[in-house]
């Protein structure tokens, strides 16, 4: 695979060349080198703003879908509800600020509002969905609280309002989960077959969605199967949403950078890249902890910056945010951390990994999903995936032979072999370099 020779960086070359030993001599980057330009974070700027004017922001476009009084009555039902709900209803489609993903434009305003407890309910994925993401997860069930309002018999062909009346409603009495289990309770009667989880045919019933944008599987049962393979069937969802929940641990590297990194051309990924390495050397520097863990942080930090300087395309630069997530896991507290998501790791952090096979392959893999792909496999959607080219044409990167790819062999970190085994391990033996061709 040939690959050409990227920019360098400053910080990537004195990374490479002097390793951790120089990591003090960095300078912090600038505040215009972290500056995010205007026209990236106006959109959620400008909701953010309005939030905080009023709890409830609706679109022009959705004034006719929710009208100044029926706006005011939502108002009043968040007051008096003493919650932290905030209501964003904007269209979402496919290329917009938000890459027409619920979950996106809630991690997005969310973090212009500055973070904190919080709780958002969005726009789901399909017609009369809606969708709801809270900040500590799973504090309100919020999650389910929107998603039950889909398969509630009365709340068919009901307005908007009143569906995202209904979502506050069950969010303010802390019930979601159980009126999710019981507006779906009809819907989980067919038995899976024994290979349901491994991929095999038998059909799904409801399940539960990952993550605050899911959509409900009662919908899309009719798509056709694609080159992923499904997960458990929907009575096995419903009993391990709560350890879903258990097994999505705290993410050093904020959720906001991946969905600027992905709206970025190739030369503003460099650059968020290389902000990113900076972040990780400050941060490595003044760690205080044990000892091995920061030794890891800065090995990670040293392999960042050496695949920055030699980054040929997107597929290395996706390698540096993977070795600044391994980094940042290391100095993380958390006992468990996921890579990034295997199937496109411009999607962020994994929630949890999942059993697949690759396309005409006999090998089952377990690899780390993020919540997007998650619910791709989930309904038999193939998911978004990184590709990268071979023989002048674009592929899956996991396509790629192994030995002329190191991200093909780890999977961005989904593949490491266990302990001992690491990203920065590999780069620094020289895999990284050996497969540039």
């Amino acid at each position: 695979m040939t690959r050409s020779t990227g920019a360098t960086s400053a910080v990537a070359a004195s990374a490479a060349a002097t390793g951790r030993e120089r990591l003090a001599s960095h300078s912090p980057a600038t505040p215009a080198s972290r500056a995010t330009p205007a026209s990236r974070a106006s959109p959620g700027k400008k909701i953010a703003e309005a939030l905080r004017g009023s709890p409830v922001y609706v679109d022009p476009s959705l004034a006719t879908a929710v009208d100044a009084a029926q706006k005011r009555e939502l108002v009043a039902q968040i007051k008096e509800s003493k919650l932290p709900i905030r209501v964003v209803l904007v269209p979402l489609v496919e290329g917009d600020s938000w890459g027409g993903k619920p979950e996106q434009l809630a991690e997005v305003v969310h973090d212009r509002m500055g973070g904190g407890p919080s709780i958002l309910i969005t726009l789901g994925d399909l017609p009369d969905d809606i969708a709801a993401r809270e900040w500590p997860e799973g504090a309100h069930q919020a999650m389910h609280a929107a998603a039950a309002v889909f398969f509630q018999d009365d709340m068919k062909g009901a307005g908007l309002a009143k569906r995202v009346s209904r979502a506050i409603g069950i969010i303010k009495a802390g019930n979601g989960d159980k009126v999710y289990e019981e507006a779906t309770a009809s819907l989980n009667t067919s038995k899976p077959t024994p290979s349901g989880e491994a991929g095999g045919t038998g059909k799904d019933a409801a399940s539960p969605r990952a993550g605050s944008g899911g959509s409900p599987l009662v919908r899309i049962l009719s798509l056709v199967v694609g080159p992923v393979l499904l997960l458990a069937a929907a009575g096995m969802l419903l009993r391990r949403r709560s350890r879903l929940r258990d097994l999505t641990t705290p993410f050093a590297l904020p959720r906001s950078v991946f969905a600027a990194a992905r709206q970025a051309d190739e030369a503003g990924l460099r650059d968020r890249a290389s902000e990113e390495v900076v972040r990780l050397g400050e941060e490595a520097r003044a760690a205080q902890g044990d000892p091995a863990a920061v030794e890891r942080a800065l090995d990670a930090y040293a392999a960042a910056g050496t695949v920055l300087d030699r980054a040929g395309g997107v597929v290395d630069l996706a390698g540096v945010f993977a070795l600044v997530a391994e980094g940042r896991a290391a100095l993380s507290k958390a006992p468990a951390t996921l890579p990034l998501c295997f199937f496109h790791p411009l999607h962020g952090p994994a929630v949890r990994r999942i059993p697949w096979r690759p396309l005409g392959r006999r090998e089952q893999l377990r690899v780390a999903a993020c919540e997007t792909c998650l619910r791709a496999v989930r309904t038999r959607r193939a998911p978004e995936v990184l590709t990268d080219r071979r023989d002048g044409r674009p592929v899956p990167y996991f396509e790629i032979p192994a030995e002329d790819s190191v991200w093909a062999a780890t999977g961005y970190g989904s593949l490491l072999s266990g302990d001992g085994d690491s990203l920065a391990g590999r780069v620094q033996r020289g895999d990284f370099t050996r497969t540039l061709g």
